[in-house]
């Protein structure tokens, strides 16, 4: 029984894994292999950098279109089975071309990709490892950037447009993955810019970190062989690294199924708002920052609820009951579903003496539990963290009689 599902799962993936012919603008036809998903759902375009090809991606492929990503490789001009001049065989003019994005290559196979059945077209997500990567990535997020809505980037840099998208493109969540080991430094400085420059407050930042950087040795672009792969650049990467796949794959899943277009607020980039609110009078301009940000995108999240919940509990633990207060109105104002919120608030009011107003979060907090229509908070929702939080709720409404 055991061989027939085997046999089963091969002649599916065989059929929902494909090679495909994509024709450039000028007739050059580009090889990709498309990995569709079981269902209809998003799509993603991934990129490989100029020493590997659209094969170094094929494992993360599988695992994208398995959790319902349809997935597109591509293998740019001059390399792989695409057609056109090979790479080594560029005029330095033609390579600068391919490594800064050939727009017209990237475009057809994201025409392709939208096209296919089951792509939602409004929901797309792109690729990169490397200078070409990356570059290819954020040039096709530039240039389609109503319908990609998530961005993961490898080891790589892109151009002053490119980086003045990242910092225009307020919407966009982005991961960006780096190695101290990379055998084409200073790369991780290079990252670095993307990350800072990126004004999403959902980007993430994955940094495998090493005692030093590895030796200055030659630029990936024009490496063609003469530098020896440590498995610390670009798609080597998951050789070493191998929970780095899962780690991708779960991002384009959050930002590409869960919530397209959207990851939850990481606490380094909102390092400006969490010291604001710790000053005389930063509460009321988070608020409004708040208000501003949610007029563009309603659902955007400006820093992580567990973290102000760790300060305004600080607060409260050294009798600070008003500012604790406030801190918690502010972070329920911004996870209005979460239970962890109006708990957090219950006890805050219970410290106070305002009872009633105790007794009313409490009880919020009981009922968004048992409706289980919503997570307990933004962070976990185990039943061990659910029982906790009915079990203080409880508490409150037991003491605020």
């Amino acid at each position: 029984m055991k061989s027939v599902q085997i046999l089963l799962f091969a002649a599916t993936f065989a059929q929902a894994q494909r090679v495909v012919d994509i024709k450039a603008a000028d007739g050059i036809v580009l090889k990709g292999t498309y990995f569709a998903a079981s269902k209809p759902g998003p799509g993603i375009l991934l990129f490989h950098q100029s020493n590997r090809t659209r094969k170094s991606w094929e494992g993360v492929a599988v695992q994208l279109a398995s959790a319902g990503i349809h997935t597109l490789t591509l293998d740019l001009r001059g390399f792989g089975d695409s057609g056109g001049t090979t790479y080594d065989k560029m005029t330095g003019a033609e390579q600068e071309k391919v490594w800064q994005g050939n727009l017209g290559d990237t475009d057809a196979a994201f025409e392709f990709l939208v096209s296919q059945p089951g792509v939602n077209r409004d929901v797309i997500g792109v690729s990169g490892a490397g200078v070409q990567g990356v570059s290819n990535a954020v040039e096709a997020a530039r240039r389609h950037s109503r319908q990609v809505k998530s961005l993961v980037l490898l080891s790589g840099e892109t151009f002053r447009v490119g980086l003045q998208f990242l910092h225009q493109a307020t919407q966009l969540p982005g991961l960006y993955v780096v190695d101290d080991n990379d055998e084409y430094p200073p790369t991780r400085q290079a990252m670095e810019l993307l990350y800072v420059t990126a004004s999403n407050p959902g980007k993430r930042f994955v940094h495998y970190s090493a005692g030093h950087d590895a030796p200055w040795l030659w630029y990936e672009p024009f490496d063609m062989g003469k530098v020896a792969a440590t498995g610390g650049h670009g798609t080597d990467m998951f050789h070493v690294h191998q929970e780095l796949p899962a780690i991708i794959v779960d991002w384009c899943v959050t930002t590409l199924i869960r919530t397209p277009g959207h990851a939850p607020a990481d606490g380094i980039t909102a390092a400006a708002i969490l010291d604001k609110i710790r000053t005389p009078g930063g509460i009321a301009q988070v608020t409004e920052q708040l208000a501003e940000a949610r007029r563009k995108d309603p659902d955007v999240q400006l820093w992580p609820e567990v973290t102000v919940s760790i300060i305004g509990n600080d607060h409260l633990r050294v009798g600070e009951r008003k500012e604790a207060i406030e801190i918690f109105k502010l972070n329920l104002l911004a996870y209005p579903w979460s239970a962890n919120a109006h708990d957090d608030l219950a006890d805050a009011y219970l410290s106070d003496g305002q009872k009633e107003l105790a007794r009313k979060y409490a009880e919020k907090t009981l009922a968004l539990l048992d409706s289980h229509t919503m997570p307990a908070s933004s962070s976990a929702d185990t039943e061990p963290y659910r029982d906790e939080l009915r079990r203080d709720a409880q508490k409150v409404l037991e003491k605020a009689r």
